[in-house]
């Protein structure tokens, strides 16, 4: 059975930075894309940053800002944010899949529950 359970949200002013973390159980990594999605208030779902084969991938709003990496032997996907800004908030989601299209949601069958992240200006 996949498990993902995600940490690390909060609070944080414009420039400031957060950790997310998301413990995934169930998976070879080696066999599956991980990624990080986020939801704003009345927005669809959106790909931010995943893994793929050891590659890691980003979308253009989060190059160069967020640094997404994986550790298989603490079973931990993390995302580094840094220089937020307001429009990053949302629920920040973790997902895990055998997927084709890293950063497209509906490649994606295990999530997480989410969590909050709040930049405000």
């Amino acid at each position: 059975q996949v498990q993902l359970e995600e940490s690390g949200g909060g609070s944080v002013q414009a420039g400031g930075s957060l950790t997310l973390s998301c413990v995934v159980s169930g998976i070879t990594y080696s066999d599956y894309c991980m990624g990080w999605f986020r939801q704003a208030p009345g927005k669809k779902r959106e790909g931010v940053a995943a893994i793929d084969q050891n590659k890691a991938i980003y979308t253009e709003s989060a190059e160069g800002r967020f640094t997404i990496f994986q550790d298989s032997a603490k079973k931990t996907l993390t995302l580094q944010m840094n220089s937020l800004k307001p429009e990053d908030t949302g629920v920040y989601y973790c997902a895990a899949d055998m997927c084709l299209q890293p950063l497209y949601s509906d490649d994606y069958r295990h999530w997480g529950q989410g969590t909050q992240v709040t930049v405000s200006s």
